[in-house]
């Protein structure tokens, strides 16, 4: 293990423990890293004053880290929640961070102790941007295993991120847009990629810090971890890369030469209204604009018709749909049918279960290119991988590693996807995972489904072949919570009837 490893860990360690103490109190995980969030701002922004940095101040100075520090008991408590309230008022990447933010640690003596002896004795800003970044990832990743956080729902596994990050290779001069961005990963591992695989000249350092990575986040909360993930590993523009909006809500007019995205689970789009007893309802939003395909109210195919359009021609993406995307009807045949004739739809992963925080998801990663006007079908062969058959990951003991991927990204060969080899034939290769469907093969199926695969269950045929038990009772968690998340959508959709 590396010493930067190591020394992340310890921060994290160090870190993690005081939050025990703190949920004594009634904090949640996600309370709890969102204050840190606010106080190593304020800690880092204090040190870029000072040698060797001397930058100016960006923090208006009654509210520095200094005037923390000075202050003790029933009089800090109150100086911060007062500084949190002012700060949120600010713009940019401050305005961003400190938006709606409030003090939820209402011990003074611990909220000091949480000043003093854990963040003010480490000098943050001489930490390399991966200590830094790996510790406050690891923050990030214990808040989404904490399962009544709910915070799962925005952490996408980083083997899963880096995989597809390796397949599309995002170059230099590329913008790169996640619609749907959660705590940053995508921007992150695409923000790794570019630096690390190109020697960079001055003008595309210059784009990668300033234009290059856009994201929008719709809750608050999510939005400013994300920002300050994106701040711990060194990147630093003058305006948020993010912002803080409903992605789906009209087309922004902006177009990206790549689109690498997981939205939230969760079938409908819904908006909270007051009824006419005082009382807080769900009413179903159907999305209705000029530049969608279909007009729906599953917020899954929402998404996948607004990255098409965020995509410029020729313009790539690689989206994380769920099973439902490929196979259900009405909008969603229409949808499938124009994505296959507008975009060359060229790859689709699909994903075993038990590698995301938020359960009974069965999930797919499908890749596309946007393309000109044309009256012929751009896509002209699918090739599928299926890593989902006789496959088991937990979270725990068997979590899915990028070694996993390998075979993947071998297969759909970055350098030229147009050069691909199939490991599966129907007489010597039955067992392989990769193969591809023709357009006229997918076009007739029924709804033109995409929800297609061809491995046998071995678990199925062959007792002796059953996963760990501990296996299986995830996996029939995972199944259980999708259907009761259908049963529940089901019934909410009678009672509005």
């Amino acid at each position: 293990m590396s010493e930067n490893n190591n020394h992340s860990q310890q921060i994290v360690s160090k870190l993690w423990n005081y939050c025990n103490v703190l949920r004594d109190d009634g904090m949640s995980y996600g309370d709890y890293v969102e204050q840190l969030t606010y106080l190593l701002f304020l800690k880092m922004a204090d040190e870029r004053t000072k040698p060797p940095f001397n930058k100016p101040q960006t923090i208006p100075k009654k509210y520095g880290w200094d005037t923390l520090l000075a202050k003790d008991g029933d009089e800090l408590e109150v100086h911060y929640r007062h500084c949190l309230e002012e700060l949120g008022k600010l713009k940019g990447m401050l305005g961003i961070i400190f938006r709606k933010a409030q003090n939820k640690i209402q011990d003074p003596a611990k909220l000091r102790r949480l000043i003093i002896d854990l963040i003010d004795k480490e000098r943050w800003l001489t930490l390399d941007a991966d200590v830094k970044g790996d510790a406050y990832e690891g923050l990030l990743q214990k808040n989404a295993e904490d399962v009544k956080s709910g915070a799962g729902q925005y952490f996408t596994p980083r083997p899963l991120i880096e995989g597809i990050v390796d397949c599309m290779r995002p170059g230099p001069a590329e913008t790169i847009c996640d619609p749907a961005c959660g705590t940053g990963g995508f921007l992150l591992a695409s923000h790794s990629y570019v630096s690390q695989h190109n020697k960079l000249d001055p003008d595309q350092k210059k784009h990668l810090k300033f234009d290059a990575l856009r994201g929008c986040e719709i809750v608050d909360n999510t939005a400013r971890l994300c920002v300050m993930n994106l701040y711990l590993h060194g990147i630093d523009p003058d305006e948020s890369p993010v912002q803080v909006h409903d992605s789906l809500k009209a087309d922004p007019g902006d177009r990206f030469s790549m689109i690498l995205t997981n939205p939230p689970f969760g079938k409908k789009s819904s908006v909270a209204v007051v009824n006419e007893e005082g009382k807080m309802e769900k009413q179903d939003d159907t999305i209705v604009r000029d530049d969608f395909w279909a007009s729906t109210k599953n917020k899954q195919l929402n998404f996948l018709q607004h990255v098409k359009t965020l995509l410029e021609i020729n313009g790539r993406a690689a989206i994380v749909v769920p099973d439902n995307v490929l196979f259900e009807g009405g909008a969603g045949e229409r949808v499938r049918r124009k994505l296959l004739h507008e975009c060359e739809v060229h790859t689709l992963l699909r994903l075993p279960t038990g590698v995301f925080y938020a359960q009974g998801v069965k999930a797919n990663v499908l890749f596309f290119d946007r393309k000109p006007a044309s009256e012929k079908p751009w896509t002209k062969k699918l090739w599928i991988y299926d890593l989902r058959t006789n496959m088991h990951f937990t979270l725990k003991t068997n979590p899915l590693g990028r070694s996993d991927l390998d075979e993947f990204v071998k297969c759909f060969n970055p350098e030229n996807r147009h050069k691909r080899r199939a490991t599966w034939s129907e007489d010597k290769k039955p067992d392989g995972r990769w193969r591809a469907y023709g357009y006229d093969e997918i076009i007739k199926r029924d709804k033109v489904s995409l929800d297609i695969f061809w491995l046998k269950d071995e678990s199925l045929e062959d007792s002796a072949n059953l996963p760990d038990p501990d296996v299986i009772a995830e996996e029939i968690v995972e199944d259980l919570q999708a259907a009761l998340d259908q049963f529940a959508e089901i019934a909410t959709d009678l009672k509005r009837d």
